[in-house]
């Protein structure tokens, strides 16, 4: 008899109601909304019709809801929910993200055309429209980042509709995110050197909604389907909800405040909708917090729990909705802050939107400072879930060594002042300080990260899951024992990519374009900063993965890594061809007129504050391989003590064997002979050369 499980079928009314109502929710909202800011008000040139200024809103508040959905339903299936004896929730709502994940890419592509269409100004009926679309769309970064937010869509719905597995459905959660993503890139550019901080607080706003309504709606589609695992899965939800109403209350403010340019914005027909937002946040924070105090609590054992949940929750939605509804209004209106750039804008400001900073002295190594929101938050909730760690080890009587956390602090803190401070700030201008930070990043930080051996804690501190789902904890194992990590943790892999890296970013477009975009900055910080920790973990890391290669071989790939990264800081200190020549020779820096000397005193950098932070990890291999012998040693001369040096004995007896004059039956009174000892006919032990 066949013990497969097999697929929970829900009502698919409900099921299908729950999400038409949210839609016809954001839709309501919608109409008001245009109608009070003129979001869809006929333009006086080049108006392309009421579909386009009717349908862009419309589709868009439906697009965001099926992408949630379909975040929410997967985020339950691979994490949240647990698996029941005899049916496959998991694979029910696998099915549901597939039919989600669809809607989310056709509406994707609707509002692809709909958008070229309002930005050309050509309607949709125009003989040529088609021809100009495909020859545009890829031109233009509101409508790129649409299609790759699309592309994404459709590789989750075909996904969805096939995986069975709980590793498959985690992946696509993961991909569904990344999804998101660049729709970041398509929002207000708030005009202003506030681009990037636009950009970062959106990136949270979109994740941390996307998460919490999705969720949400996913509890509310398969809650007939859990039974007793309803109680467990909305307490999960809830740890996760909290979490994302502090990242859309933060990231909000931080918008708010770009766009609106301060309080008097608060009383434009923009600052009235942020308002309105403003509000529904607050109605979900206290229905949160009513939810987790009161009904999770009960969900356990009182039957009229679930109901009093799934009353609250819908109340949740529509909130939830409205506000989704809102937000797509806002996207169409414009904010009191102008998003054009100022006229007073330098060169600097045109090719990094940033203005262009004063000469480099001595104390602004130290004065200069400008946020970078995306890696400072990431700095500050990695500090802090080390710290929440350490502080529940010694709650429960464990210790934790001082020095690890100190090492963690040290290494972010020394990450932050590398992008948020003098060097992050003065690399987008400045080779020679762009060198800087990208040592301090691959090299400086990692090696004091890996130190404080944030794997090790996490699997401390982290409760295992029992019920098939991927908890955080199951997460880090996947990873550590993922054959992936096996393939690149090996120290030659990993020195490859350390170095491979640096040369193909610093010889290619790569590099121009992490100068220009902000998305090319993200990408290289994380690049490197990863690459750095990799190399630095495979050579001093004590954290569980794969096994390491001997001390004495690690420390051969270190110094042949070491060469080549001394030959890279040669050859930048005596090239005489200046790196992204067209974007260094467009900022005519006053303070800065020899471009191609600054690049050279970068290679000395390269080659000059590497040598440090190499010369630190050999040290450390050296002394962790004094301790391991130490180790082996003090292992040896305990098991000795136990058995009266039964091995020892052994292959001493073994070698008079082989030197002819039979076993040896009493115990020598010379020292303890090793391994590479020889012992002469007789009896005393001589090393090799003697």
């Amino acid at each position: 008899m066949s013990t497969r499980p097999s697929v929970a079928r829900a009502p698919a009314g409900p099921a299908r109601g729950i999400l038409v109502a949210a839609a016809l929710v954001a839709l309501v909202v919608v109409v008001p909304a245009a109608l009070f800011t003129g979001a869809t008000a006929t333009l006086d040139l080049g108006d392309t019709g009421a579909v386009v200024r009717w349908g862009l809103p419309l589709v868009r508040a439906v697009h965001d809801l099926s992408m949630a959905a379909t975040i929410g339903l997967l985020l339950m299936a691979g994490m949240i929910v647990p698996e029941a004896p005899r049916t496959s929730r998991r694979i029910t709502a696998t099915r549901y993200a597939a039919g989600a994940a669809a809607v989310w890419f056709v509406t994707a592509v609707v509002g692809l055309v709909l958008s070229f269409s309002d930005l050309s100004s050509v309607r949709m009926s125009d003989p040529g429209f088609l021809e100009q679309f495909k020859a545009f769309v890829w031109q233009l970064d509101i409508l790129r980042v649409g299609g790759i937010s699309a592309g994404v869509a459709l590789v989750v719905a075909a996904g969805a509709s096939f995986t069975r597995t709980r590793t498959g459905m985690t992946w696509l959660f993961f991909l569904s995110l990344l999804g998101v993503l660049p729709l970041a890139l398509a929002g207000h550019a708030a005009g202003s050197t506030g681009h990037d901080a636009a950009v970062n607080s959106l990136a949270f706003h979109l994740v941390g909604v996307s998460l919490w309504v999705g969720g949400l709606i996913a509890l509310l589609v398969l809650r007939p389907l859990l039974g007793k695992g309803l109680a467990v899965s909305v307490a999960r939800y809830s740890t996760l909800a909290g979490w994302c109403f502090a990242f859309v209350a933060l990231s909000g403010i931080l918008n708010a405040a770009i766009r609106l340019g301060g309080f008097g914005g608060l009383w434009t027909t923009y600052g009235g909708l942020v308002i309105g937002k403003s509000v529904c946040l607050l109605l979900l924070g206290a229905a949160g917090w009513r939810q987790r105090r009161v009904v999770v609590e009960r969900l356990r054992d009182d039957p009229l729990a679930r109901r009093a949940f799934a009353r609250l929750a819908t109340v949740e939605v529509v909130i939830m909705s409205a506000a989704i509804g809102m937000a797509t209004v806002l996207a169409r209106s414009a904010p009191p802050v102008a998003e054009t750039p100022p006229q007073n804008a330098d060169a600097a400001y045109s090719l990094t939107g940033y203005y262009a900073p004063p000469q480099l002295t001595a104390a602004r190594w130290v004065t200069t400072y400008r946020t970078e929101w995306l890696f400072t938050t990431v700095a500050v909730v990695a500090i802090g879930l080390y710290l929440a760690g350490v502080v529940r080890l010694h709650r429960r009587g464990d210790r934790w060594p001082v020095m690890r956390t100190v090492s963690w602090i040290a290494g972010w803190l020394v990450f932050l002042y590398a992008v948020d401070g003098a060097p992050g700030v003065y690399g987008h201008v400045l080779f020679s300080m762009h060198m800087t930070m990208h040592m301090i990043i691959s090299m400086g930080a990692p090696m004091l990260l890996v130190i404080a051996a944030p794997v090790t804690l996490a699997l401390r501190t982290l409760h295992a899951r029992k019920d098939k789902t991927f908890g955080p904890r199951e997460l880090v194992l996947a990873v550590v024992h993922s054959r992936y990590l096996r393939a690149v943790a090996n120290p030659v892999v990993a020195a490859l990519i350390f170095f491979l890296g640096l040369i193909v970013f610093y010889y290619s477009p790569l590099f121009e374009l992490a100068l220009r975009t902000h998305t090319g900055h993200v990408l290289m910080v994380t690049h490197f900063m990863l690459a750095g920790y990799l190399f630095a973990w495979v050579l001093i890391g004590v954290d569980p993965g794969p096994k390491r290669w001997p001390p004495s071989l690690r420390l051969l790939v270190l110094f042949a890594t070491l060469s080549f990264h001394a030959f890279f800081g040669v050859a930048l200190m005596t090239g005489s061809s200046l790196l992204a020549p067209d974007f260094f020779n467009a900022l005519h820096l006053s303070w800065m007129t020899n471009p191609i000397g600054d690049q050279q005193k970068g290679g000395g950098i390269a080659w000059g504050v590497g040598e440090l932070p190499t010369m630190l990890l050999a040290l450390i291999v050296c002394v962790q391989w004094m301790r391991s012998e130490a180790a082996t040693a003090k292992r040896r001369d305990r098991q000795a003590e136990r058995d009266d040096d039964a091995e020892l004995r052994a292959y001493n007896a073994q070698l008079a064997a082989l030197a002819g004059r039979g076993p040896v039956t009493e115990r020598s009174t010379t020292p303890a002979t090793r391994p590479d000892d020889t012992v002469t006919p007789g009896g005393a032990p001589t090393t090799p050369g003697e």
